[in-house]
């Protein structure tokens, strides 16, 4: 059995309470969990006693930065959805029209800068690190936004738009290029009535391989793709030991990641989620925050009044 099988049958099973008859003792933190609350003071006390904590990020906090989505209505580049085109099989179809729809989104994410939620969490992390705690990162998103706040320890699980692979040997390598090819120079543009540059091949991206010259594909996690068994090992033993777990700016449908914070909350460990509004996973979790993550965010994890100054 694969590793992301086996991650997944296990994040099902201990995602439900109700699945089997409960103990009175079971059955009343359920209902607990049931009422998640949204007072400030209490989840401050829970995160000054954590001593290993989990963020997970979506596209909520990008979307401050003012990146598209590119999830729900209106969200279209020309006249296609991200799921017609971040696939295996529109790649191999139109490589041109699939890296025009790149190049626009690197070009759009090379201008934006991280927003008080990113540098929030930054901080926090840099904070505790001194204090012997541990602050982990696991984010859908494919900006590098938290990485250019300052995390360090993060964990991309959908990849890097600003790396590529090599279709031919695998090479994986970062690439901050503006364009990135000379053919791209100038496309991208999302206006439905753009035409396609229809770019040949050879004039799309290229391995720079001593004698490789394969087309390069963006580093990222299309849809119908497995996500990195190695990034999912790293991400299964941050969730076992983590004692306080945030979602930040996540719709909580989007799956494996979905399953990640029940499978926490499962186990007790309190869970805080920050976002616009209530989710799916909103009743299974201890604490939820309404509203924009760079504002509640930084209040959250601003240094308690038990911390040491260092």
């Amino acid at each position: 059995m694969c590793f992301f099988q086996f991650t997944a049958r296990r994040l099902v099973s201990q995602a439900h309470c109700g699945l089997k008859a409960l103990s009175s003792k079971k059955q009343k933190f359920c209902l607990e969990m049931a009422r998640p609350s949204s007072n400030m003071a209490d989840f401050r006390e829970v995160f000054a006693k954590a001593k290993h904590i989990t963020i997970i990020t979506g596209a909520g906090v990008s979307a401050e930065s003012g990146i598209p989505t590119f999830r729900g209505a209106g969200g279209f580049w020309r006249k296609w959805q991200a799921q017609d085109l971040a696939t295996p099989g529109a790649f191999a179809r139109n490589p041109s029209r699939v890296w025009e729809f790149y190049h626009y989104r690197r070009e759009v994410m090379l201008s934006k800068h991280p927003n008080p939620a990113h540098i929030a969490i930054a901080e926090c992390e840099k904070r505790l690190s001194k204090q012997g705690r541990s602050v982990v990162v696991i984010t859908q998103n494919i900006d590098e936004l938290h990485r250019k706040a300052g995390t360090k320890h993060l964990l991309e699980i959908h990849g890097s738009l600003f790396k590529t692979r090599c279709t031919s040997y695998g090479n994986v390598a970062a690439n901050y290029k503006s364009p990135i090819c000379p053919a791209l120079a100038g496309k991208g543009a999302p206006d439905p009535n753009t035409e396609d540059a229809a770019i040949p091949v050879e004039d799309l991206p290229q391995c720079e391989e001593d004698g490789c010259n394969g087309l390069l594909r963006p580093h990222v996690v299309w849809f119908g793709e497995a996500l990195d068994p190695g990034v999912l090992t790293e991400v299964e033993k941050e969730l076992d030991i983590c004692d306080l777990c945030l979602v930040v700016g996540t719709s909580s449908v989007v799956y494996p990641a979905a399953m990640f914070a029940p499978q926490v909350s499962a186990r007790g460990v309190p869970v805080a989620e920050f976002n616009m509004e209530a989710t799916p996973a909103t009743d299974r979790f201890r604490f939820h925050f309404p509203g924009p993550c760079g504002t509640t965010l930084p209040p959250a994890l601003a240094r308690h009044e038990s911390e040491l100054i260092s």
